[in-house]
């Protein structure tokens, strides 16, 4: 009887974690419909009296569709950083695994104290390396910074992964006539693909979320990111919480895109790399 009280206090416990964690998502949902006046009313009311969707409208036609030139280059730039960083991720994590050589611990240390930096302290280096290199106002400039900045997880992310496979399996291939390359993007890759969705769905999210650095790099407003967008619906003394909340809506709907597709290899990629053997 106790445990049963227990298990029921437990559900309670969880479900009210679980509401407090989708409210907010609810919430930006409700208000995304709802009309300037009743985002900004005194009433509490979670459903709209006057669903709209002039907000959505608002927020695709403005200034002549300028959020589609956002969403173009937020995908440009959040595609090419996954491939950039899943294959600098890829080739580093095997050479990490597989390889014994001068400096491989430290080199692992240096990645592992990279990832405790906040971003903030790198904004000024990094500004100052991309006005050298003229990178400003460019796609390049804000890849390679999304690419370096993604790359230390990853890497230890990917190293759990390939520890978990057998070697046997390399020497097989290897006696087969494979070279270490070979063996690599025939046997290692198609064995890794949970780890590497992982590493493509953080390297994704990193560059399609990220304000900071594109902010700061970018100055023209048809090369802003579509999280620098949103900042067009924040003034000094108000801010449009109901075109915000429509954008975020459109925002987020390539990221569930994404992980729908790849949802199966996202769950074993990571339980599958705690485990070595």
């Amino acid at each position: 009887m106790r445990r049963r009280k227990n298990n029921w206090i437990l559900h309670l416990v969880l479900t009210a974690c679980c509401l407090a964690a989708i409210f907010p998502i609810i919430w930006v949902l409700s208000t995304s419909f709802k009309p300037e006046p009743e985002v900004f009313s005194d009433r509490l009311n979670l459903i709209s009296e006057h669903t709209t969707l002039d907000n959505y409208r608002h927020v695709l036609t403005m200034k002549g569709g300028v959020f589609f030139i956002w969403l173009r280059n937020s995908t440009i730039i959040a595609l090419i950083t996954t491939v950039i960083g899943v294959f600098l991720a890829a080739t580093a994590a095997y050479a990490f695994s597989r390889y014994r050589f001068l400096g491989r611990q430290g080199g692992l240390y240096i990645f592992l104290i990279a990832q405790m930096f906040p971003g903030a302290i790198l904004v000024v280096p990094l500004y100052n390396l991309m006005r050298q290199f003229g990178m400003l106002n460019s796609f390049a400039g804000l890849i390679l910074a999304y690419s370096t900045v993604s790359l230390p997880f990853c890497v230890w992310m990917l190293k759990g992964f390939f520890d978990t496979i057998p070697r046997g399996l390399e020497e097989a291939a290897m006696v087969d006539g494979l070279s270490p390359l070979g063996t690599f993007y025939r046997i290692v890759l198609p064995l890794s693909l949970p780890g590497l969705a992982v590493t493509a769905f953080f390297s994704f999210i990193t560059a399609w979320n990220e304000f900071m650095f594109a902010f700061t790099f970018m100055s023209k407003e048809r090369l802003y990111t579509l999280p620098v967008g949103l900042r067009q619906f924040v003034f000094q003394f108000q801010t449009d919480w109901h075109l915000m909340a429509a954008s975020a809506v459109l925002i987020t709907i390539p990221v569930v895109i994404f992980f729908l597709q790849t949802q199966r290899f996202l769950v074993a990629g990571l339980t599958a790399g705690g485990v070595k053997g």
